[in-house]
């Protein structure tokens, strides 16, 4: 098959990719720019990048020409400057079902979240729920993922957990009591993504996606630590601390620590669906649990935050 992936450079595509490539698919990788610490995804075998975001509807349709299929994994949990949510999920997707029609795509895969819902006063939330909308009245084929918090080589959650207990000793809750999460483990997402692109199934569903366990993030954080061989204090704090410091990591990181957006998130609390969703097939329900092995597998490299992970340093570190 061929398969066009749109956030191709990001997290999930990255993982996507390179699941199909081992396959022998053919594959089309669009992102707006390369995460230049890992360039691999854009090497693999019998795919082309093509550098391009959501805004041309036309230059979407001829990255999309002959391709079987669309894994729509585009997305931003922060707005800065254009890349708005409004012109990333909501425009976006509207100009890639134009381009996809276009161009004869059968089925499109739409990477959503799990407490996606409209009316609710987050941006974020709000958008997100759009672009699904746009997606169910297509008239294509689709499938929507609504997943919960996702984990692996390159995410966020291990990523910015690890660099925080090497950084400093403690990790301070979102809310005095925690609201529990499931974290997702990337390969149990690729494989119900690959299902829908490759096999064809969950035709025209929406299915709600979360981890096989259910704990509270400063448990998944004390197990981080003891991976890394680190001794960490839980610190419970209120959740309007976390938006403070949301705002100012936003400000200031390139990749914030947590952004307003994840702060709803969490506060929320990441186990159930916050819309009616169609139930998962047995064979596609997520199995890993957050174990040391599967959190061995995802850290990064050891290390602090440090002088690199500021915006200032991508402006004139250079």
């Amino acid at each position: 098959m061929k398969i066009a992936i749109t956030g191709a450079s990001g997290f999930v595509g990255r993982h996507l990719a390179r699941q199909l490539a081992s396959e022998g698919h053919e594959l089309v990788l669009l992102a707006r720019g390369v995460d230049r610490r890992d360039l691999s995804a854009i090497h693999l075998p019998r795919a082309q990048f093509v550098q391009a975001g959501l805004s041309d509807p036309a230059a979407l349709a001829q990255a999309f020409a002959g391709c079987d299929a669309v894994a729509h994994c585009a997305g931003i949990n922060r707005e800065i400057g254009r890349q708005t949510f409004q012109r990333v999920h909501i425009e976006g997707t509207r100009n890639l079902v134009e381009a996809a029609r276009a161009a004869g795509v059968k089925k499109i895969a739409l990477m959503s979240f799990l407490r996606a819902r409209p009316n609710c006063g987050s941006l974020y939330h709000e958008s997100k729920w759009a672009a699904e909308e746009i997606i169910r009245n297509s008239g294509l084929d689709y499938t929507i993922v609504k997943a919960g918090m996702v984990y692996g080589r390159g995410d966020h959650m291990l990523d910015h957990l690890s660099h925080s207990l090497h950084t400093l000793p403690f990790f301070a809750t979102v809310g005095v009591k925690e609201k529990p999460i499931r974290p997702l483990a990337v390969e149990d997402l690729v494989h119900i993504l690959r299902a829908a692109l490759v096999d064809g199934r969950l035709t025209r569903q929406t299915v709600a996606v979360t981890g096989a366990e259910e704990l509270n993030l400063s448990e998944a954080a004390r197990r981080v630590a003891d991976v890394i061989g680190k001794r960490i204090l839980i610190v419970p704090t209120p959740v309007w601390f976390h938006y403070i410091l949301a705002q100012c990591f936003e400000w200031t990181m390139q990749i914030p620590l947590v952004a307003k957006a994840q702060v709803r998130i969490l506060s929320e609390g990441v186990t159930e669906p916050a819309t009616a969703c169609d139930q998962l097939p047995p064979d596609l329900m997520p199995t890993r649990r957050f174990t040391e092995e599967q959190i061995r597998q995802g850290l990064p490299e050891p290390g602090p935050f440090g002088v690199r992970d500021l915006r200032c340093f991508a402006l004139y570190g250079k």
